[in-house]
């Protein structure tokens, strides 16, 4: 019997069971912008090690299994990640198209919301240091 693969959340840390990098994070501190990989390379110590002075979170963009209702983002009783509805309904889109992403297919924001949420995603940096008010309020999991 086949069992069905978690979804894919975009916005994972290195040390969750699973991580891949599917990005790496480019522009200036004020305005990221991701550059997508042709294939997600699974995390080892060696590209950690690359990251270095910065945690991993500042460089790569890492997507790993979803972790359900064992995510402060995720509501069990709407079954649903916020922290993409909150993206969507708060941060600006940044593209005109979408971007050429590896794990689109997998990804839980695709699947939830779409196009809207890609439009989105190259300026998300999960380790963000200089965060724009809106991109703050989205990854505030009290915040509905």
């Amino acid at each position: 019997m086949e069992t069905k693969r978690k979804p894919l959340c975009p916005s994972a840390q290195s040390d969750w069971e699973g991580a891949q990098v599917f990005g790496v994070v480019g522009g200036t501190a004020d305005t990221p912008e991701t550059a997508y990989l042709l294939r997600p390379q699974p995390i080892t110590e060696e590209l950690i090690q690359l990251a270095g002075p910065v945690r991993p979170g500042e460089v790569f963009r890492i997507a790993a299994p979803c972790a359900g209702g064992g995510c402060e983002h995720f509501s069990t009783e709407e079954s649903k990640c916020r922290l993409v509805d909150k993206t969507v309904r708060w941060v600006p889109i940044v593209i005109d198209k979408l971007p050429p992403c590896s794990i689109r297919s997998d990804c839980l924001w695709w699947q939830q919301e779409r196009k809207a949420a890609c439009m989105r995603c190259p300026q998300v940096v999960t380790e963000n240091l200089k965060q724009t008010l809106e991109m703050k309020n989205a990854a505030n999991p009290t915040l509905k």
